[in-house]
């Protein structure tokens, strides 16, 4: 039998009731991780989670916003009481935008960054409480291309660079244990929010779209959310033992 690379795990995943979250947790769960869903709608997290049971996983869904404290310490508690441990973190959970910079208004520049940096952030301080007594665990942030590339929305991109940041911040924080951080940063990956965003679907429009031709090269085709999945599962396992602080940018070399 195939050996399972999360044997005995369990993970935290947000944002994971469909897209890259939830293949993430599909396939952290066939590699024999139990895993922990969070997403804000009931229905979409009860069909993942669904999923993954009947094909023999162990999971369980919390509905819970990344921009609540009390939603996020409930998430571990989940954890806890569900499984015994929290071994594996993944900072999914986002929201894309296009609007440009002259655009933005004070209360979505703040709502995006509650999401999108803040709710990392939240969850690792929580996940820390865990990691550090046992002086071991395993964080990885989802940023973007738009990190290193930004010509999508104003403040998407620049969370997603402040995203970058963090990470390797509290990989510096963290360099003299056995906690690791980094992030993965998809590019083009077939997913409803980027199927919306080339429809010009996403808030915002598709005025920012016009610019990205200028300073992107796409020969295709473009990432599955298995890709994603995999590169988590690469950071996650003992592949990336060694690996702290990285951003590794999985896009088919469009953005390079």
């Amino acid at each position: 039998m195939e050996r399972q690379m999360l044997k005995d795990q369990v993970a935290i995943i947000t944002g994971a009731s469909y897209g890259m979250g939830r293949t993430m947790a599909e396939l952290f769960a066939e590699e024999g991780a139990a895993v922990v869903l969070t997403a804000r709608h009931q229905d979409q997290l009860d069909a993942a989670v669904k999923g993954i049971r009947q094909k023999g996983g162990k999971a369980v869904g919390v509905v819970a916003d990344v921009c609540s404290s009390e939603d996020t310490r409930r998430v571990f508690e989940t954890a806890l009481n569900e499984f015994g441990d929290v071994d594996i973190l993944i900072n999914n959970a986002g929201i894309g935008e296009q609007k440009m910079i002259d655009e933005t208004d004070d209360d979505w520049m703040m709502y995006v960054m509650n999401t999108n940096l803040g709710g990392p952030m939240r969850y690792i301080r929580e996940a820390l409480k865990i990691f550090l007594p046992k002086n071991d665990g395993v964080i990885i942030n989802v940023s973007s291309v738009n990190g290193n590339r930004p010509f999508c929305g104003a403040t998407y991109t620049s969370t997603k660079g402040a995203l970058n940041t963090l990470t390797k911040n509290v990989a510096m924080r963290l360099i003299d244990t056995n906690i690791r951080c980094n992030a993965v940063a998809p590019g083009a990956t077939v997913t409803p929010a980027h199927l919306a965003n080339k429809a010009g679907e996403q808030p915002g429009g598709a005025k920012m779209l016009k610019y990205s031709s200028h300073f992107v090269y796409f020969p295709g085709p473009e990432c599955d959310p298995l890709d994603q999945a995999y590169a988590c599962l690469y950071l996650a396992s003992k592949m990336g033992r060694h690996v702290k602080g990285q951003v590794l940018q999985v896009c088919n070399g469009a953005f390079l």
